[in-house]
């Protein structure tokens, strides 16, 4: 039996809450839409307290902001992109193009071809979150897009420089101190001095996310990545202060964020709220985490491992970690998931930062359709097709009556041309 021993907020309270952003989103998309940089600038000004002569990064600049930064923390940004770049590689190494002769004298392909231009966004304000900077600027430049252009909000009114030397050591061809809506607006819809982009990505909060899915349609968009959300899926070989450390550590990420335990264990759903405010008393970040737990957080106490794979598919989670004496049992078997994070030696922030998958993924049970972020968002897979004088002859009579059934006249005679010239019978 599965029983909820902590309920996060209702479903009507997000449905109002997604109300209010929708209409926030619109008016301003609509505004940046008329005014273009005008309309950005007010917008940065009133959000970021950040109205400089130009919000685009000169080449000195960027320069000046990397040199301003440890050694340390150089180099511990290039051995992060170094893994990314090394599994992105790998995925991108395993989409290739294709040529088959399905019939004699018929060849069908398909090219992968990166997308020309795309607006990375890459979250700010009380993290600056310089890992995003890998996650989709240098993931689409292996991907092979020519353009890339990344904005980042300013911190406190001061460029966040560890995001800016991510930014430039992914690949970035253009770095703008922009934030929020207005910066995937200025990115997807284009103003007087920032050119439009043909695709959006990168995660950010509900705003961000909203303003991706209204663009949708005049640009492509990855995937809706909104705030934070992580599972963690635990039996009796688990034990409360890694459930609550690892619950907290996503959180963090923001008031809104929902951190799920799903257990077998009576004793770790007896213990957790006993632990998680343990911990939230020396947490530093615990003013976050805190309310996030407090309005977002569950319990789910479960009877058995096939009843936590039902509820951890349903739920399905951006972040999934399994803590239980077999985590492949679980590999092998959900379905809907963000990414899945394999064992206790294992977790989330791993992902997040250095391991190499990328850490933008699917949130508010997207996963039951789309995966994260990769190289192949980048691409495009577009067929070809190419028929010989004796296959049009030939292919060409099926088609002349496939036609024919559908009342389509002028497909039709596409087919019955090609069969009166290169060698068929008159089907006209």
């Amino acid at each position: 039996m599965i029983q909820v021993l902590k309920q996060g907020t209702t479903e009507a309270e997000k449905s109002e809450y997604d109300r209010q952003v929708r209409h926030t989103v619109e008016s301003i998309l609509e505004d940046i839409a008329a005014r273009g940089d005008t309309a950005v600038r007010e917008l940065s000004a009133k959000f970021d307290k950040w109205e400089p002569e130009s919000f685009r990064l000169r080449p000195d600049e960027i320069a000046s902001l990397m040199n301003s930064l440890p050694n340390q923390v150089i180099e511990d940004i290039k051995f992060a992109q170094a893994q990314i770049r090394r599994f992105a590689e790998a995925q991108k190494a395993a989409l290739i193009d294709i040529e088959v002769e399905t019939l004699p004298g018929i060849r069908l392909g398909h090219k992968n071809i990166p997308v020309a231009s795309v607006g990375c966004y890459v979250p700010g304000g009380r993290y600056p979150m310089v890992a995003s900077a890998h996650m989709s600027v240098l993931t689409a430049k292996v991907a092979g897009v020519p353009r890339v252009a990344a904005c980042t909000p300013p911190l406190n009114g001061i460029p966040p420089a560890a995001t800016v030397a991510a930014m430039s050591l992914g690949g970035a061809d253009e770095i703008y101190l922009l934030g929020g809506i207005q910066a995937v607006a200025a990115m997807g819809l284009g103003t007087q001095t920032i050119a439009p982009v043909d695709m959006l990505v990168g995660p950010g909060n509900a705003f961000v996310a909203e303003a991706k899915r209204q663009l949708f349609g005049r640009v492509g968009i990855d995937l809706l990545a909104g705030p934070t959300e992580t599972l963690i899926i635990a039996d009796d070989t688990a034990d409360a202060e890694m459930c609550a450390t690892d619950l907290l550590g996503q959180a963090e990420h923001g008031p809104t964020s929902p951190a799920i335990l799903l257990t077998t264990s009576k004793k770790i759903a007896g213990e957790i709220q006993a632990e998680i405010d343990r911990q939230l008393k020396i947490l530093p970040t615990a003013d976050i985490a805190g309310a996030a737990w407090r309005d977002h957080g569950q319990i789910i106490l479960c009877d058995t491992d096939e009843e936590l794979l039902s509820e951890a598919d349903r739920i399905a989670s951006e972040h999934v970690q399994v803590l239980t004496r077999d985590p492949r049992w679980f590999l092998r078997r959900m379905r809907n998931y963000g990414a899945l994070f394999l064992g206790k030696e294992t977790n989330v922030a791993y992902g997040d930062k250095v391991i190499g998958t990328n850490h933008t993924l699917p949130t508010k049970r997207a996963a039951r359709y789309t995966g994260g972020l990769w190289v192949g968002k980048f691409l495009k897979t577009c067929t070809y097709q190419e028929v010989s004088p004796e296959a049009t002859a030939m292919i060409g009579e099926y088609c002349s009556r496939l036609c024919a059934i559908e009342n389509f006249a002028g497909h039709k005679e596409q087919a019955d041309l090609r069969v009166r010239r290169y060698g068929g019978k008159n089907t006209a």
